[in-house]
Order: structure tokens, then C-alpha cells, then sequence
């Protein structure tokens, strides 16, 4: 009898080993706290709509999708260190849903050294699209092409002072470079050019100019809390600009961070509309939610499903042992994968996405309008 119980507990044992064991663990490292912390939490609930779904359905090849998400402050410094623990202790298969610009480049070097996948960074940056990062794949278009249609948008309403705020780091670079494209092809110059300091915004400096340059549109690229207080001073300071940020800001957290001073903000978006059913990827996500309780999709979230779409499919196609290399694989060999109304392509030599870019703008309802 004891030697029955014996093997019935090693079977036991056995068991949960197996199950425990029957994951493929997903590393993320994002600012859920901080500046960012709502448009992050959005994104990544996105996520979790489509992987609890696929892990409903019993998973990938029968391996549950594990998603281990550490807080980063919006600290690049951090978001390196946060990778390192996840790739070098956490041992997971692939990183995923990062958020910001210096923050992704400080975990290039372990991508590298240790041939780890990223999947759907939550950064537009063209250094990551330009050369080519070998383990980096994009899921989103680049904040080049947001900032580029923004001054295209507001041109062809007649409006030509359009000025540029931005945060003084590779971020605020990259955004400046796509709406100077915008400038070029409509023949105009920056109203007013000002960097603030990412880590301590002061726009008591900036307000007066921006005042003094009679801009029509201010378009500001930096983060969430930056553009409310940004939008604050320049209101204070006796400024109706029309107020346009990028798709980094593009939640419901941003909304309610606005306050008052909401309606008619635009932002550019890089995903279909989060309420036009024409899409099929919107209408599976809006489903989902439903069911799932968890109300209205922002275009944050909808980034955050499309993102998890794609790393799913990457993980079916590198099998029932899905390793790093497998998953690097796997993810290049995707042509002409349909994520629901949009097609997304990959090869060893271009790892860009999706190139889609639109705009909407914050209604008296508090919800984005198309």
C-alpha cells in the first residue's frame, strides 16, 4: 500500500512538473506606473484580451502563453535592467510590448547578445525600423510618418503657423524629423521650435514663445502628462493653438488626464478606428472585451491586440518547442498574415508592419472621433 501511495505521488508530481513547465513565458518591461502608466495599462489589457483568449482555447501547440510584466518607471535605465532579469533569469522566449524609445534601445545589446525576439515595441522610433534591428519586430508604423500626416492634416485645413514641442530625447528627435518632412513638402517653417528636458518638463520657458509666434496648431511629441501640463501653460499664457500629439497618447487615460481642456485635441492614430467594424480585428477585439467585461476598446488597447495577434501567430509557426531561435525564425518567415482588415509582412530583411497612419480627435464626449 505505501508503495502504491508512493508512485501514485510520484505520478503526481509528475504532473504538475509537466504543467508547470508547459508555458511559454513572455517577457514585457513597461512604465505601468509613471507618466505613461495609463496608456500602458491599455495596451498591454489589449494584449491580454487576444492571449487569455488563445490560452482558452488551450494555448499555443498546447503550451499556455505566460506573460511576465515588470514596471519600469518609464526609467530607460530600469527598462535595461527589467529586460536582463527577464531574459537572463526569467529565461522567457521572447520580450514583448516594451514601451518607449530609449527604454527599448537600452535592451538592443541582450536582444543581441542573447538572440531574444521583440515583438510590438509601443514606440514608433525609426531606429528601430532604420537599419534594420535583427531581433526587433514592429508591429506599428513609425511616429515619422504620425508627425507627418499631423502637418499634412492641419495644412491642407489652411492652417501654416504650426509649431513644434518636444521632448529632448530620441523620441522627440524622431518626431521632429517626420513632421519636418510634412513642412518640406507643404513649403513651410516651424512657427516656434522648443525642447524640453524629458525628465523634468518646465514650459514656463516655452509658453511665452509659443504665444509670441501666433501659432494656429502647437504639435507636441512627448508623453502624456508632459502634453497636459504643456497644454496648461500655453492656455495660461493666452494660447487657442489646436493642440495635436502623437499615438503614444492615444488612451482613454489620456483623455481624462486632459480634463476640461480635452475636447478637440487630435491624435494620430495608427490602427484603424476603435469603433468601425469594417474592420475585422476591430470587431474580434470588441467582442472579446464584451465578454470579457471590460467595457469600451481604445486605440491603446486595439495597438496592444494587434500586437499580441502577431506574436501569437509567430509562436504557432516555431512549433511545440518554441526556443528563441525558433520564435526569430518563425516571426520572418510571416508574409501577407492578415491580422483582421490589415496585412502584415515580415522578412530577415525588413521587420517595419504595419504603415498605416490617421487621425482623430477628442469629442465633447470625451471619446475619440474619427
Amino acid at each position: 500500500m505505501k508503495q502504491l501511495n508512493f508512485w501514485c505521488a510520484a505520478l503526481l508530481l509528475a504532473a504538475v512538473s509537466h504543467a508547470s513547465q508547459a508555458q511559454i513565458l513572455i517577457g514585457q518591461t513597461a512604465g505601468f506606473t509613471g507618466p505613461v502608466g495609463a496608456g500602458v495599462k491599455e495596451t498591454t489589457d489589449g494584449a491580454k484580451l487576444y492571449i487569455d483568449a488563445t490560452n482558452a482555447k488551450g494555448g499555443v501547440n498546447g503550451q499556455k502563453i505566460e506573460l511576465i510584466s515588470l514596471d519600469d518607471k518609464f526609467d530607460p535605465k530600469l527598462a535595461g535592467e527589467n529586460a536582463r532579469k527577464l531574459i537572463e533569469e526569467q529565461n522567457v522566449a521572447a520580450m514583448f510590448l516594451t514601451r518607449g524609445t530609449p527604454h527599448t534601445e537600452a535592451m538592443l545589446p541582450l536582444l543581441e547578445k542573447h538572440g531574444v525576439p521583440l515583438v510590438g515595441p509601443s514606440t514608433g522610433a525609426m531606429v528601430l525600423h532604420q537599419p534594420v534591428k535583427k531581433h526587433v519586430f514592429n508591429v506599428r508604423a513609425t511616429y515619422q510618418r504620425e508627425a507627418e500626416k499631423a502637418v499634412t492634416h492641419l495644412n491642407s485645413m489652411g492652417i501654416t503657423r504650426i509649431g513644434l514641442v518636444y521632448a529632448d530625447d530620441s523620441f522627440g528627435a524622431d518626431g521632429v524629423a517626420g513632421a519636418q518632412k510634412g513642412f518640406a513638402a507643404a513649403k513651410l517653417q516651424p512657427a516656434v521650435l522648443e525642447k524640453f528636458n524629458r525628465g523634468k518638463p518646465d514650459f514656463g520657458p516655452i509658453a511665452p514663445k509659443v504665444v509670441q509666434s501666433n501659432a494656429q496648431a502647437i504639435i507636441m511629441v512627448a508623453s502624456g502628462q508632459a502634453v497636459v501640463d504643456g497644454m496648461k501653460a500655453f492656455r495660461a499664457a493666452g494660447s487657442a493653438a489646436q493642440i495635436v500629439t502623437l499615438s503614444n497618447n492615444a488612451s482613454s487615460g489620456f483623455i481624462k488626464s486632459l480634463g476640461d481642456n480635452a475636447r478637440g485635441v487630435i491624435v494620430t492614430q495608427v490602427f484603424p478606428y476603435e469603433r468601425s467594424i469594417a474592420y475585422s480585428m476591430v470587431k474580434e477585439a470588441q467582442e472579446l472585451s464584451k465578454a470579457k467585461g471590460t467595457g469600451d476598446i481604445s486605440p491603446a488597447m486595439l495597438e496592444g491586440f494587434a500586437a499580441a495577434k502577431v506574436l501569437v501567430e509567430g509562436l504557432k509557426r516555431a512549433g511545440a518547442k518554441p526556443t528563441r531561435e525558433k520564435i526569430q525564425a518563425a516571426l520572418e518567415s510571416i508574409r501577407k498574415f492578415d491580422i483582421g482588415g490589415l496585412e502584415v509582412n515580415y522578412s530577415p530583411e525588413d521587420h517595419t508592419g504595419l504603415d498605416f497612419a490617421d487621425l482623430s480627435i477628442i469629442g465633447t464626449d470625451g471619446k475619440f472621433r474619427r
